[in-house]
């Protein structure tokens, strides 16, 4: 019965970090004033690009600095055509984002059609990387051992970034500077701020950030290509409605991960739940599998929903967040 419940704990966590990561990417993002609706190819391209290199190296760091940087330069390009060119945001990231999943189903299919075939992880340096971690003591506690300290190091990296970038936007002055910017880029202009400069530098990072997420679904898919399904599969989608759950904040966003996670858990162990507490339980049985699919989907619905009916004066949401900032206007 522990074993069980244990093991519903564990993959809260361990199948829903990628949304942690997304998610606080794209809050760094939107706290510029800039709205990236291109998380889900961001997110794709980072995850491609990073497990072919660090497979190729057989190296974690490798895989990482490439993922942060592939999906970086996407925010570079985000950055040009939104900042400089005065693009259209909306517009803008979903062309990433179709982009991005087009460039992981090229790739992914090219490669497995190729002679070498796509390259797989078991047996590599770069799989025993990524593999659980044993904490002394900690990961050895009945029940919480397993469940929150016996994961991989990106699964800690990704808490450790949201907890930095919570201290950065409260403590830090380039934080509140950047705050200042998704408020009013006007008045920090006037101040002295440059406001391109900021736009481009946490855009660039926000993305790097969503792609490290994206390496990591690769790898905890055991580096195994669909040509059916792409490994974000959704998930960017889910950490743009997260960041509204999250009300902006990064450290909220943890807490929004571990409810997100929950629903989206419950589609692969609603049966052994329903069979361990048939009492409590046993009617999770009698719901069609396809809506434990959906379900992740229906809560992000809800936020939407819900946040549309929401006090702005009780939110966190940048002022500025969406619009173009044309510096002759000021």
């Amino acid at each position: 019965m522990l074993d069980v419940f244990t093991l519903f704990l564990f993959n809260i966590i361990v199948y829903n970090i990628p949304l942690l990561y997304g998610t606080t990417g794209e809050i760094m993002i939107e706290k510029s004033g800039s709205l990236n609706l291109g998380v889900e190819g961001t997110m794709a391209i980072g995850a491609v690009a990073g497990y072919l290199v660090g497979a190729k190296t057989d190296s974690l760091l490798v895989a990482v600095l490439v993922s942060f940087i592939a999906s970086g330069l996407v925010g570079l390009l985000f950055s040009f055509l939104t900042v400089t060119l005065q693009a259209n945001q909306n517009v803008t990231g979903l062309t990433i984002t179709t982009f991005g999943v087009a460039f992981y189903y090229f790739i992914g299919n090219a490669l497995s059609n190729s002679k070498g075939g796509w390259p797989k992880l078991s047996g590599t340096a770069l799989d025993a990387q990524s593999q659980a971690l044993h904490i002394p003591g900690l990961s050895d506690i009945p029940v919480v051992g397993k469940a929150l300290f016996s994961h991989g190091i990106l699964v800690y990296f990704g808490i450790i970034i949201a907890i930095l970038m919570w201290l950065y936007f409260k403590k830090t002055v380039p934080g509140l500077k950047l705050r200042a910017i998704g408020e009013n880029p006007a008045a920090a202009d006037s101040l002295g701020v440059n406001v391109a400069l900021y736009k481009y530098t946490h855009i660039i990072i926000g993305s790097g950030i969503m792609g490290i997420g994206g390496l990591y679904m690769g790898l905890n898919m055991g580096g195994t290509f669909e040509g059916s399904n792409c490994w974000i599969n959704g998930y960017g989608w889910i950490s743009i409605a997260l960041v509204i759950f999250a009300n902006w904040s990064p450290a909220k966003a943890l807490l929004g991960t571990l409810v997100f996670g929950f629903f989206n858990t419950l589609r692969v162990q609603n049966a052994a739940l329903a069979y361990v507490f048939p009492n409590t339980l046993g009617w999770l049985t009698k719901i069609p599998s396809h809506f434990f699919s959906a379900l992740p989907f229906i809560i992000t619905l809800l936020v939407l929903i819900i946040s549309s009916m929401t006090s702005k004066d009780k939110s966190g949401e940048p002022q500025a967040i969406g619009r173009n900032y044309y510096r002759e206007d000021r």
